[in-house]
């Protein structure tokens, strides 16, 4: 086959990567978990991964036999970007609460119990009620 040829098949195959490794790394470690990834170190993972992958084509066209030196190089090297992406996805996964609980508690509603030592038919003033709310949340209500 011509050389130009070749660099199109190549290309085509470092994009048809792009889109296979991305669905895949989304299908098996969770879009959820990569929604929490910075865009940088997915577009580096996936690049890596594409790489290697048209690397160890360009190997395996390039010489007589199959399994070569840097066919094996390029395997190897794409089994450590697997191994890292699944990493990186199982370190989001272990830490997606932290970064869930980061934000302000305004949005949280607060169950209070009634007071249990209140008497039926005792009427429990508003002082009373709001600083029985700033002991229990920790932050001041104003009446």
């Amino acid at each position: 086959m011509p050389p130009n040829f070749l660099r199109l098949a190549y290309m085509a195959e470092f994009l048809l990567a792009l889109f296979t490794i991305m669905e895949l790394w989304s299908q098996v470690g969770g879009q959820g978990h990569l929604d929490l990834m910075p865009w940088y170190v997915k577009l580096a993972f996936v690049m890596a991964l594409a790489f290697a992958t048209v690397a160890g084509t360009a190997a395996v066209v390039s010489h007589e036999r199959i399994w070569n030196a840097k066919t094996i190089a390029c395997v190897v090297i794409a089994l450590l970007v697997a191994g890292g992406m699944g990493a990186v996805t199982y370190y989001y996964h272990l830490h997606e609460n932290d970064e869930m609980d980061s934000g302000d508690d305004a949005d949280v509603a607060m169950l209070i119990p009634a007071k249990p030592h209140a008497r039926a038919g005792h009427r429990v003033n508003r002082d009373e009620r709001s600083e029985e709310l700033n002991a229990m949340s920790g932050a001041k209500i104003s009446t």
